[in-house]
């Protein structure tokens, strides 16, 4: 298999685009990135013609800008195989064939161009966490705040939780987690949906996972469901950020068991209700 990311061709739209089949069923077509009122669909190859219908079909809207680069330089980072404790996280197509040790558990990431190659020290930190609370106590089920590609409810799921809901507010994100879902075969365990946080954060379950904006976090860890949460970890928070959770947290009935912050930028905190 190959990567079908190697060249990124990326139309910037100042509005969002209604896409008809014509190009959604390209097979150069990779998908649309909607940030409110801006949008970038993406390509595998040149795509001009494309993007001419795209213009005539949405008169109202104009392109901005057109971008070519590697998936590298979206990303950030190399798509490549790593190790986070006992998993493998590698994508389809550069599947390690040697040197895994006795026990390694594999899961398979395809990114698509949704932000994050799951390399990123907040993302690291949470699984190792989940990882952590899985493999010492009884986690069946977990909700995932802000999932992007998927990978810490896949996480959970090859550790043994039963029900995993995965949901995040971009949709290109949640298409992207369900890619990632068959791949690993957990349609069984996990179910990823559109959602924001605020309104799924009352949906009931043993471990909140929660790596977002502090925007969105500060109203989460207000909300009376909250607490109803036995474990919870909150991730892809600054220094600043994090002293006014820990600030919110020290007010309500619960134990910060842990708070990481490996690279000192990026925090992540463990706790627990009592």
């Amino acid at each position: 298999m190959k990567n079908p990311y190697e060249q990124l061709y990326i139309y910037n739209f100042d509005g969002v685009p209604i896409l008809d089949r014509l190009v959604e069923s390209d097979e150069r077509f990779l998908g649309t990135w909607v940030e409110e009122d801006t949008s970038f669909i993406f390509f595998s190859a040149q795509a001009s013609s494309l993007v001419e219908h795209v213009k005539t079909e949405n008169p109202r809207i104009s392109l901005v800008e057109t971008y070519e680069m590697s998936c590298e330089q979206w990303h950030g980072d190399k798509i490549e195989p790593y190790f986070v404790e006992e998993f493998c996280i590698a994508p389809p197509w550069d599947r390690p064939e040697k040197g895994t040790k006795p026990g390694t558990r594999e899961i398979l990431l395809d990114p698509g161009v949704v932000f994050g190659t799951g390399r990123h020290q907040t993302t690291e930190d949470c699984l190792t966490l989940i990882h952590r609370l899985c493999t010492r106590e009884s986690i069946g089920t977990v909700l995932d705040i802000g999932t992007g590609t998927g990978l810490l409810s896949l996480g959970a799921a090859a550790l043994g939780c039963d029900r995993v809901l995965a949901c995040d507010f971009n949709l290109l994100a949640v298409k992207t987690t369900l890619k990632n879902i068959c791949l690993n075969r957990f349609e069984d365990r996990i179910l990823a949906f559109q959602a924001k946080g605020e309104e799924v954060i009352c949906l009931p379950c043993d471990l909140l996972v929660a790596n977002i904006h502090y925007d969105v976090m500060q109203h989460l860890i207000e909300h009376p469901s909250f607490l109803e949460k036995k474990y919870f970890i909150l991730s892809g928070l600054l220094n600043s950020e994090t002293a006014k959770i820990m600030a919110a947290l020290a007010q309500k009935k619960v134990h910060v068991i842990e708070r990481r912050c490996p690279d000192g930028i990026w925090n992540t905190i463990l706790g627990k209700r009592v």
